[in-house]
């Protein structure tokens, strides 16, 4: 497919999908609560001839067939909010009091309706078939991609590929970046609480303090990264909440520690967490208390695919021009597409959504976020040319 027609199909459709947006955008959702948000986009695939059908309660899928037989070919879109506050003075701003769309969403969700209007347009020129998924819940455990995966939506037949893309305020619009192997770390929670006996401040002889049993496991937990962790992979072990409710002179009966585990080795992830419980149990009774820790695991490490990776970089290169690729870092932030790249070979990439002129862009999960919609010319496109491009591979 010769890509000036996938380029100019996506300028074509811009100010429809710059409304969607904009009106996804004013009134976000929290996770498996996307009611609102999956009607709107219900009513406008039905209004393009299309026939959505529901997933994992708040999400939907729509199917594009192509001519004849091809590659089974999933791109997929999370629709959830988050639990801010917006704080910018965007005239589209969030209508729903503490939910905004801080993360992209609004953009994954609208990009996605572009690409599915632009391949519409060119259905007869692919084989194959393009399940478009748009996923709920993408910010809360156990995730959307989970239950999505637990209902056979794609088993029989399993998926080729699997395509995501995010937003990524560190690149300019117009821009995009990838990163082949490992890319984004598991995240697990671990919440601990600490009984001691409590009591006077000034008589710690006559009691055990569950502040200074919290204290020394939130230091010497980290010798599980520094000293048992693998030398070759990433680690972090961080703790942002200790709460112990006493006064200047009362020590409490009870303290609690909330804190993120991730890694990118699902083995070592699998060790460290029993290191984790064993240090935390073994510790409180040397010191007279005892200490219940709960970990919750959260998404595993996502791993890009090297060949799929590989030609959509590529194919990147031939869309937007070679200099307008960009290759990643790793992140110890998580994302539960890595859930579907367990099983069925997946890349997720990074679309450029920052304004150039600008001193200050803000990063995703914060009050002021903003996106330079023009990305979206480039989201749309540059997704219905991978779809293509794979879908037409010799």
């Amino acid at each position: 497919m010769d890509k000036q027609t996938i380029s100019s199909l996506a300028k074509k459709y811009y100010p429809e999908i710059l409304a969607i947006r904009r009106r996804l955008h004013q009134y976000p959702e929290l996770s498996f609560k996307e009611h609102e948000t999956q009607a709107y986009i219900r009513n406008i695939l039905n209004d393009w001839g299309l026939n959505p059908r529901e997933i994992a309660g708040t999400g939907l899928y729509v199917d594009l067939e192509g001519i004849g037989d091809g590659p089974y070919l999933v791109l997929r879109a999370d629709i959830d909010a988050l639990p801010i506050e917006e704080k910018t003075d965007l005239p589209f701003i969030s209508q729903h009091p503490e939910v905004m769309h801080a993360c992209g969403h609004d953009i994954h969700a609208s990009s996605l309706l572009g690409t599915i209007r632009i391949l519409k347009d060119i259905q007869d020129k692919f084989p194959g078939r393009i399940r478009c998924l748009f996923q709920p819940g993408e910010e809360l455990l156990p995730g959307g991609a989970e239950i999505i995966l637990k209902s056979g939506l794609l088993d029989n037949p399993k998926p080729d590929y699997i395509i995501g893309q995010h937003v990524f305020p560190e690149l300019p619009a117009g821009q995009v970046g990838f990163r082949s192997g490992q890319y984004m770390a598991s995240t697990d929670e671990i919440y601990i609480e600490v009984t001691g006996t409590g009591g006077h401040a000034a008589m710690p002889d006559n009691l055990v303090d569950p502040v200074l049993i919290a204290s020394h496991l939130v230091v010497s937990l980290q010798q599980i990264v520094s000293r048992k962790a693998p030398s070759h992979v990433p680690t972090v072990l961080s703790f942002g909440k200790f709460d112990a409710r006493g006064a200047t002179n009362i020590i409490p009966e009870k303290a609690f520690l909330e804190g993120t585990f991730r890694t990118m080795d699902e083995k070592w992830r699998s060790r460290a967490l029993k290191e984790i419980e064993s240090l935390v149990n073994g510790m409180a009774l040397s010191m007279g208390g005892k200490a219940e820790c709960n970990i919750v695991n959260g998404y595993p490490a996502l791993v890009n695919d090297k060949y799929l990776t590989g030609r959509l970089t590529q194919a990147a290169s031939e869309y937007l021009g070679g200099n307008m690729v960009a290759e990643l870092e790793l992140r110890m932030t998580g994302e539960d597409f890595a859930r579907y790249s367990q099983i069925i070979p997946a890349s997720f990439y990074r679309l450029g959504t920052g304004f150039p002129d600008r001193s200050i862009n803000y990063p995703v999960h914060h009050s002021r976020f903003e996106v330079n919609e023009e990305a979206l010319i480039t989201g749309m496109g540059l997704m219905a040319f991978f779809a293509v491009d794979i879908m037409t591979a010799g």
